[in-house]
């Protein structure tokens, strides 16, 4: 290995993370290599919009060919093992190829995958780390995902599994992934253990995108109000009392981060105790844009 980059085969693959979609939150050595390109094999969320941003502020074409392999929901137009076997076939015939994937390849992109096999097959790869999404759309919505005196840790899991093992409480931040179509079972799963149905929650859709808009509720109540307001995917979802730093949480819900970091700072006298996580009031819904 050398620079991260793998001895053997004609050709180069970089499997570029693209970030939320907001070609500003593009890394530099990630936009090098798009610029260096020959071909990019381009997903659909982020990597799509990221693309057409670059160039319209170019004004002109990418000189690369790009290779649409998006898939949708319940829609995948080319396989994983075709994507895979791409790769190979063009790392082999001495192509410098981008994989543009949405977010950072190794956060839930099967980035891995691609790697071992070009790898596998004798072709030089290497991985350019994107801004993952569970960390950047909460961020877009004000939502840190460990703040002092409110959350110390936190969990990214998709909404297709591992919800039942997820423990911890509201101070346990907890991201996911891809989960609006099992919203409410994720809901109802993570009510039952420690967090309870009050626990804070937030939904960003299309973050960073035209459709930007946040839904915050409780676990008792998300589910419902995503019904009623047409949630759609892309969305992050966000659990914990974290939510409640939100400028889109409405008032009976809503903390001073500042307050809350300061009460819980050794070094700051205080003469009575407080307590930032008191059960919340009613849950409500915002949205931006």
């Amino acid at each position: 290995m050398s620079g991260g980059r793998a001895v053997g085969g004609t050709g180069l693959v970089q499997l570029v993370g693209a970030g939320p979609g907001e070609l500003g939150l593009l890394t530099v050595r990630g936009l090098r290599a798009i610029e260096a390109a020959e071909v990019i094999v381009a997903d659909r969320l982020g990597a799509r919009a990221v693309l057409d941003q670059l160039e319209t502020e170019r004004g002109r074409p990418l000189d690369a060919e790009i290779v649409d392999v998006g898939k949708q929901p319940g829609h995948h137009a080319v396989p994983q093992e075709g994507i895979i076997a791409l790769l190979v076939e063009l790392g082999r015939a001495g192509r410098r190829v981008v994989r543009l994937k949405g977010g950072d390849p190794y956060v839930f992109g099967r980035g891995g995958e691609e790697l071992a096999a070009c790898r596998a097959a004798g072709v030089d790869v290497e991985v350019v780390p994107g801004i993952t999404s569970a960390i950047s759309v909460p961020a877009v919505a004000g939502i840190p995902l460990t703040h002092r005196g409110l959350a110390t840790a936190f969990t990214v899991a998709t909404g297709h599994d591992q919800i039942a093992e997820l423990g911890g409480g509201r101070d346990h931040t907890v991201v996911l992934l891809m989960g609006v179509g099992t919203l409410a079972n994720s809901a109802t799963t993570l009510a039952r253990g420690e967090r309870g149905a009050g626990c804070p929650v937030a939904i960003v859709e299309d973050g960073y995108g035209e459709g930007q808009r946040v839904t915050i509720g409780t676990l008792g109540t998300i589910a419902a109000q995503a019904a009623r307001r047409g949630v759609r995917s892309p969305a992050v979802v966000v659990v914990g009392d974290v939510v409640r730093l939100s400028p889109y949480a409405p008032a009976e819900l809503a903390v001073d981060g500042h307050a809350v970091a300061v009460a819980h700072d050794p070094f700051v006298p205080r003469s009575a105790p407080h307590d930032p996580a008191a059960s919340p009031g009613a849950p409500s819904e915002k949205g931006t844009r």
